[in-house]
């Protein structure tokens, strides 16, 4: 089996890897029947990690991210599309020969039905989109889950919850288990989301990049203390750093195809100026190497977690301290 996941809203796939995990088997057996792979694997490494067989349980897990869209043709320096053919069929091959206990998930920031690789699997592979909620659908997201935790909301609060934070679901989960925790089983009004919710998270997120950026370790480490006290779960927040370097690697490609600012706004899914205005000041801080970099301590950490090495916790200050001691 082959899912392919795709959009900016990670927080709801991370939600389906979930699902496609628990469908696979038990979760404390699947944590090591997990691994999870970057765009950089090589056919060798991917043939090995979805023929092994898996350990106490009848399925394995494979995740992704990244790979369809190092097959996405793009104009070279003299106007050619660049385009390897070959290994995308080398590929193709063998993602539609895996065994039947390997479940296979790509995981992508967009997808193009032009994708090489994805043509040749498209037929054989189920597709789901994760764009960013607006409008009515987000509205109807937030009041399910208010439901679902047994509380209820205004239609007043709703929007201003709408207007605030917009469709990062990450920060919207975060901001709604605060208030349901602040009225304490009564309707959430207008006024609660006024004296409970802010960019704070937000804020000190990009500032915990910022300080990882200037090499300050005892200000990143600080931050994110103040963060996992305030409630902020480990795994929410390194996926909103996730998120957000995810977002700093469009922004500089889109830079530099010299996009003007507002379709760059338009394809990132970005409606608050201020995280638009914040991720091009970091993008203009960070190389490409050093971009590189960290997505490997990312997946690296992330591996960490799924399979029980480290405590999401530990896991998320190991990587801080370990961005700290690099930052360029």
């Amino acid at each position: 089996m082959i899912y392919i996941l795709h959009g900016p809203d990670d927080y709801s796939i991370s939600r389906e890897i979930d699902d496609i995990k628990h469908s696979c088997g038990d979760p404390s057996v699947m944590a090591t029947n997990t691994v999870s792979l970057d765009a950089d694997v090589s056919p060798s490494e991917l043939r090995v990690a979805c023929e092994t067989v898996p350990f106490l349980a009848d399925k394995r897990l494979v995740l992704i991210s990244g790979l369809l869209d190092k097959f996405t043709s793009r104009p070279s320096k003299n106007g050619a599309a660049k385009n390897d053919s070959s290994k995308a069929e080398q590929f193709a091959n063998l993602l539609l020969s895996v065994p039947p206990f390997t479940v296979v998930v790509l995981i992508e920031d967009d997808l193009k039905e032009t994708n090489a690789l994805f043509k040749l699997i498209a037929n054989k592979t189920v597709v789901k989109a994760f764009p960013f909620l607006k409008a009515e659908l987000l509205r109807k997201w937030i009041e399910n889950k208010i439901n679902v935790e047994k509380g209820s909301i205004s239609p007043s609060a709703t929007a201003l919850l709408v207007r605030l934070i917009g469709g990062n679901l990450w920060v919207m989960s975060s901001e709604i288990t605060k208030l349901l925790t602040y009225t304490e089983g009564k309707q959430i009004e207008e006024r609660d989301v006024k004296a409970i919710v802010s960019y704070a998270q937000e804020f000190t997120v990009f500032n915990m990049i910022d300080a990882i950026i200037d090499n300050n370790l005892a200000k990143a480490e600080n931050i994110l203390q103040q963060l996992l006290v305030a409630g902020e779960s480990p795994i929410g927040l390194l996926a909103m750093f996730a998120r957000q370097m995810r977002l700093i690697v469009r922004f500089k490609d889109l830079k530099n195809q010299k996009l003007p600012e507002s379709e760059i706004r338009s394809r990132l899914g970005i409606n608050q100026e201020f995280i638009l205005r914040k991720t091009a000041e970091q993008a203009g801080k960070y190389t490409i190497a050093r971009l590189k970099y960290i997505y490997q301590q990312l997946l690296d950490t992330d591996i960490a977690v799924k399979t029980g090495s480290y405590e999401p916790e530990l896991a998320l200050n190991l990587l801080v301290a370990e961005l700290c001691r690099t930052a360029e």
